[in-house]
């Protein structure tokens, strides 16, 4: 038998359906531990299945956002995929109903998240998601400590959130206050807690409104006094996703605004150098709403190992192994069963566990506009224009009023192009 690899590079043949009968590839991506999780389950899926020989690349986020795509429209791609633009690319998603055993089961406990994975008005089951997310912030509690400056409140503003760190930053000599990731999707929290709204009543985009233009002005006014990480954000181009982790676990900054697929990553990193926990996200002029999403493990169609792929499926998909993977990778759950009964997460770091509470917490607060995002097949051409010309400000190569009207343009072109 081939040997099981996990491969740190990658390839045009990694993308490729899988040619060998038995053979299941996975495309991987990690913001944590669960890439070593993931891999100590498949092992003993193929020990228990050893006819299947599954194959696990361990890929950076930057390959399954702008490699894959391009092989799927080729027609071309792995077995099973773990993606986070699951809505964009729901048309090349194989349907498992045929090949699961029990598509009751699916529907049960994964059901309320299909929406989010297949396209307007099918009916497939896709696939199921690795973990619910949230965004929200993540505060040096030590930092402030140290600066004698007291955390803001839950229902303190984003300007609250980033004059407290502000001033830690002055009294610490930091280079920066906060960061936050470069995403269109990080800062979509923000603009819908200051009113905005994507969705047109057409179901295409709407023009971009007082609400994205309220926190985009807040975004690059901070990064020209300072208080904001500059280099995230001007450091890449076009819709390159970065984030800002390294700069909160070097301890170099008092805030970071990301999520809650960063806890397992944080609590690794960090250890005891500091104490920090996670505050859910900043109120604007109308929510305190951080955004949901999550990613997802998806069969793709083009695989020619249908039956392979229903069981493995099914075996990540199982009760026990979910609970098990939520528990070792410190995610909030998707399954419904999992969700019912107690989560004992691996972990004696209690900042882990304030964390958790926290992004639990927060859950109850999304606001109608952000709730109604992932399943809304627009939201990440949205996201990629936003993120493209802000940055374009930042670096002192557009105007900010220059930058709204290319974001429309930008999001009515990707708009025409799918429509041809």
């Amino acid at each position: 038998m081939r040997m099981n690899s996990i491969i740190l590079g990658l390839s045009a043949g990694l993308l490729s359906s899988t040619a060998f009968a038995g053979d299941v590839r996975v495309m991987w991506y990690s913001d944590g531990v669960e890439g070593e999780v993931i891999q100590d389950l498949l092992n003993r899926f193929m020990k228990d299945n050893p006819d299947i020989n599954v194959i696990l690349d361990n890929v950076a986020y930057k390959v399954v956002q702008e490699q894959l795509p391009v092989e799927l429209e080729a027609g071309r791609g792995p077995d099973i995929a773990r993606v986070t633009n699951i809505k964009e690319l729901a048309d090349h998603w194989l349907d498992l109903t045929p090949v699961v055993a029990d598509p009751a089961y699916w529907q049960t406990n994964f059901g309320d998240q299909f929406d989010w994975m297949r396209p307007d008005g099918s009916k497939i089951i896709p696939g199921f998601m690795t973990q619910i997310t949230l965004t929200g912030g993540f505060v040096n509690k030590t930092l402030f400590e140290q600066a004698g400056v007291p955390i803001p409140a839950d229902t303190a503003t984003w300007d609250e959130w980033i004059d407290a760190a502000g001033k830690v930053q002055q009294s610490q000599q930091l280079n920066a206050a906060f960061a936050i990731d470069r995403s269109g999707h990080r800062i979509s929290a923000a603009n819908i807690s200051y009113g905005a709204n994507y969705i047109g009543g057409d179901r295409l985009p709407a023009p971009i409104d007082a609400g994205t233009k309220a926190f985009a002005e807040k975004l690059v006014n901070w990064v020209a006094d300072g208080r904001m990480n500059k280099e995230i954000w001007v450091s890449a181009s076009g819709t390159t996703y970065r984030a800002g982790a390294d700069d909160f676990i070097n301890g170099q900054i008092a805030y970071y605004y990301s999520g809650s697929w960063q806890v397992a990553n944080l609590a690794s990193k960090i250890g005891k150098n500091f104490d920090w926990v996670a505050t859910g996200s900043p109120c604007g002029t109308a929510a305190c709403t951080g955004m949901p999403g999550g990613a997802a493990l998806v069969a793709v169609k083009y695989t020619k190992n249908a039956a392979e792929v229903g069981k493995v499926m099914d075996f990540l998909g199982r009760e026990d192994i979910m609970r098990e993977f939520t528990e070792r990778t410190l995610f909030l759950p998707a399954h419904k069963g999992v969700l019912a009964g107690r989560i004992d997460y691996k972990t004696d770091d209690e900042n882990v566990k304030a964390s958790l509470e926290a992004f639990l917490k927060a859950s109850g607060k999304i606001a109608p506009n952000a709730a109604a995002l992932p399943a809304w097949k627009w939201g990440t051409p949205v996201y990629g224009a936003l993120v493209t010309r802000i940055s374009q400000v930042m670096a002192g190569e557009l105007k900010l009023d220059e930058a709204f009207v290319r974001i429309d343009e930008d999001i009515k072109a990707k708009v025409a192009e799918a429509s041809k």
